[in-house]
């Protein structure tokens, strides 16, 4: 059974967007947790390194990480630094209303996760892009002046509009091997499970295929990502599961098409993560 002590669900967003703009003095340990709503990240100072999904960043400032929903991620936070940053929630509906069929406003998230890399790192006058981009949706969030609400929406959209296009073209610190950190090994494994979560999926199953002692896979797979192989696998079953049950899949073959031989540990495991029964997530 996953313990949610170590993955678990973090914040709720009830409207459409939401921007914080955070400073620290004490540096919060958070542990690994995941969101149903999309994020981005800007730094303005500090030093952190933040864990997506195996892949270790270590971010400077004016650079911006995107954390697409159900992402397993953490930061950790150099209490040395006061840690400033604006963090901006996405909410999948919003991005769905506001996104045309050949161009969708969330195509940066998507796409960072087919590559399995969320960081962008932008030039000078990226970084005075954004920073602009930034400023303005922060004084239209204030502001109670007629329109201020569209006005914020439409700031918030340019801005999305600016991420995809960086994204689209490629502007990250890919090539930067010091701005991350991966091992290849456990990448290949993370894409293995993702795309085969309706197999049977065990420590030996996953040793054998990567030609790996199980002592190795189970102490290095702990070691990169912070969680165990089966708190992974269970946890993206479940959100795999998530997806389906809002695209309208009937429970049992929801259950069924993640991996789930048994219904009632499925549903124990679905009410455990998410707090409600598969029918009242749906």
């Amino acid at each position: 059974m996953l313990d949610r002590s170590e993955v678990g669900k973090r914040g709720y967003l009830n409207e459409g967007f939401r921007l914080f703009h955070l400073k620290d003095s004490c540096a919060q340990k958070l542990e690994h947790h995941y969101h149903e709503f999309d994020k981005l990240i800007l730094l303005l100072s500090g030093k952190v390194t933040y864990t997506v999904e195996g892949v270790t960043y270590f971010l400077q400032p004016w650079d911006l990480l995107l954390v697409g929903h159900d992402l397993i991620h953490r930061p950790v936070i150099d209490p040395s630094e006061p840690y400033e940053r604006i963090v901006l929630w996405l909410g999948r509906e919003w991005l769905a209303e506001r996104s045309d069929e050949e161009e969708p406003l969330d195509i940066c998230f998507r796409l960072t996760k087919e590559r399995n890399f969320h960081l962008l790192r932008s030039g000078a006058e990226g970084r005075l892009r954004y920073m602009q981009l930034m400023d303005a949706l922060e004084e239209a969030l204030r502001s109670r002046g007629f329109g201020a609400g569209r006005m914020a929406d439409t700031l918030c959209q340019q801005l999305l509009i600016q991420v995809d296009r960086d994204v689209i073209g490629s502007r990250t610190a890919q090539e930067e091997r010091d701005s991350y950190r991966v091992d290849p090994k456990i990448e290949e494994i993370l894409r293995y499970i993702a795309s085969h979560l309706e197999e049977p999926l065990t420590v030996d199953a996953l040793a054998g295929r990567f030609y790996l002692s199980r002592y190795y896979l189970m102490h290095r797979f702990k070691a990169v990502t912070g969680y165990t192989v089966h708190q992974y696998i269970n946890q993206k079953r479940l959100l795999r599961a998530g997806e389906l049950l809002r695209a309208g899949v009937p429970v049992m073959k929801a259950a069924e098409q993640v991996g789930f031989s048994e219904y009632s540990t499925f549903l124990r495991a679905f009410q455990n993560t998410f707090h409600m029964s598969p029918r009242e997530f749906r």
